[in-house]
């Protein structure tokens, strides 16, 4: 039998305060988001008021006279958020009145990003620090399917961090639910779910693994003829393959809510140079009430009292300086990308210009990290559409003129290929090659292929009409 026994160990561990944690989510979250957690804090704050709204309630202020104790400031807390349904009603609070409280608060219901499911999942996994960061950021950059957007190699040197923690935090979040999540596309994804479900071994994983082609063009005599098994085995394991998602960040998708509000508007003022200004009229503009911050400093409020005014306070002027913090920053980048991309902005994606986060960071003087939580779910309104601010970072390709193109005006350059094309005799990824280096735009057959998986464009053979 195994002996029991206790062992001390001294270790270093960076702990985050709770302001500066709600200060990272408040710059990571959305706009819908932000306004969000303003309505909540405005609910369970009594000491921060809407600054439109205020001239509505300072009739309603409390009397000095009475506002003396903490029962009271709990009191008024409770009247005040239940202004908005006890409005007009003279009668006694009833049971009745209580339900429907509880049916509205209910009906309130936000859908869960699938960022935020893994994020609950990771806050709940006993990892050290530098691999939770390197799961942040690589959290930070799946696309709506829930695969990175960019090879991990690549997000590592963007942001600086050691290969070995991004390649633990990599396998942290694929053993993460859904199956299938942090993948580098289609076919690393069924292979994840296939080994979650059953391990290696078996024939449907070996033919994602090394058949794919032959299985999307149905050639199960040449599959079982490699595996050693019957044609009848092979459609059946093809059969369950098909059962696979090829989206499993689709259930997360939060389709009840399709609307996308901008960030940051970009456009050209009346002299065609390109302005950009954040979105946040509707936001609503907090402050802290006069009335509660004299309280403080008067004889007769309570010890208990005073001592929850300040924490209420506190915590309201850090709400504020987060919030216009993550103005600033977003702002602040906005300018920077309308520095970087004035092509972009004015004849399209064709022209978007390889840039990293990194190279923001420097020049705004802060941590690449920190830009990438603040684009991270933010939006452009730009002259060529809705864009999201991520899209602006990516690497990318000197033409042989020495003009700089990003994967994404690679892409650009595929699918127009690819939409002029004959449909009788579509363009296979080696044409598309040439025809890209015709261009000035020299990349390998395998990242044509990539590129194509991205866009959903089929291959050559499957694209083919008579």
């Amino acid at each position: 039998m195994a002996d029991l026994y206790l062992q001390q160990s001294l270790s270093q561990q960076q702990t985050l305060a709770p302001q500066m944690r709600k200060s990272l989510e408040i710059l990571q979250a959305g706009t819908m988001e932000l306004s969000q957690l303003i309505t909540q804090a405005l609910e369970t704050n009594p000491v921060l008021e809407d600054v439109t709204e205020s001239s509505s309630l300072d009739e309603d202020a409390p009397d000095p006279d009475e506002a003396d104790s903490l029962d009271y400031l709990n009191d008024t807390d409770d009247d005040w958020r239940d202004r908005s349904i006890m409005e007009g009603k003279s009668s006694p609070w009833t049971q009745d009145d209580e339900e429907r409280r509880q049916r509205l608060y209910d009906s309130i219901v936000a859908p869960v990003t699938l960022q935020q499911h893994l994020l609950q999942q990771l806050d709940l996994s006993m990892v050290d620090p530098p691999i939770r960061a390197a799961a942040q950021a690589i959290l930070g950059n799946l696309d709506e399917r829930g695969f990175l957007d960019l090879p991990a190699k690549e997000l590592g040197i963007r942001l600086g961090i050691k290969p070995a923690h991004l390649q633990c935090a990599l396998q942290l979040i694929q053993s993460f639910d859904p199956a299938g999540v942090g993948a580098s596309g289609i076919a690393e994804s069924l292979l994840l779910q296939l080994d979650r479900a059953s391990g290696k071994e078996t024939i449907e994983y070996k033919i994602v693994r090394d058949h794919l082609e032959d299985l999307a063009r149905k050639r199960h005599p040449q599959i079982a003829k490699a595996l050693g098994t019957s044609v009848e085995r092979i459609a059946e394991a093809a059969s369950r393959i098909g059962r696979l998602t090829p989206n499993p960040g689709g259930d997360f998708n939060p389709t009840g809510n399709p609307y996308i509000l901008p960030d940051v508007i970009i456009e050209k003022n009346d002299d065609g140079r390109l302005e950009a200004r954040l979105t946040g009229e509707h936001l609503p503009n907090l402050r802290i009430n006069d009335f509660y911050k004299d309280m403080i400093g008067k004889s007769g409020v309570d010890a208990k009292a005073r001592q929850f005014l300040r924490d209420q306070i506190r915590d309201g002027r850090s709400l504020i300086r987060s919030i216009s913090l993550r103005q600033e920053t977003i702002l602040a980048i906005a300018h920077k990308l309308i520095e970087h991309q004035p092509d972009f902005f004015k004849k399209g994606p064709r022209f978007l210009r390889p840039l990293t986060m990194n190279d923001i960071a420097d020049e705004l003087g802060m941590h690449a990290t920190t830009v990438s939580r603040a684009v991270a779910g933010k939006y452009l309104h730009t002259p060529q559409g809705l864009m999201e601010m991520r899209a602006f970072f990516a690497t990318g390709y000197q033409t042989e003129d020495g003009t700089e193109v990003s994967n994404a005006g690679v892409r650009e350059a595929i699918q127009q290929l690819v939409a002029a094309e004959n449909p009788a005799k579509p363009m296979s990824d080696e044409a598309l090659m040439k025809a890209l280096a015709g261009q000035g735009i020299t990349v390998a057959r395998r990242t044509i292929a990539k590129y194509r998986e991205q866009l959903n464009i089929l291959p050559s053979h499957l694209r083919k009409t008579f």
